[in-house]
């Protein structure tokens, strides 16, 4: 009997575990605080091109999605918008690209 309430404890567990590791966001994950802010300005290296084409930059590992930024490109840019797993932003002063 002690085995059976030990196995379901180790089922519970393994529940909860299992839910966290199902590829759904918990809803705090939209409510973090990113590492970016509307408005700011920040220089960055344009790291990629996205599927669309948009420079793709990151921030703490935050994506930042950039159009008409090209791959390698230095840039200043400003934040546009903020999403709960991204942030779009537009050139302000591009750089010369290494």
């Amino acid at each position: 009997m002690s085995s059976g309430s030990e196995d379901g404890g180790q089922d519970s567990g393994t529940a909860g575990e299992g839910d966290s590791q199902s590829g759904q966001r918990s809803p705090t994950s939209y409510f973090k605080e990113k590492p970016v802010k509307v408005g700011e300005e920040l220089d960055v290296t344009v790291s990629e091109v996205s599927r669309r084409g948009d420079g793709v930059a990151r921030v703490q590992g935050f994506v930042i999605f950039i159009p008409t930024a090209k791959q390698g490109m230095q840039a200043k840019i400003r934040i546009k918008e903020i999403r709960p797993n991204f942030a779009t932003a537009e050139l302000v002063e591009s750089g010369p690209s290494s």
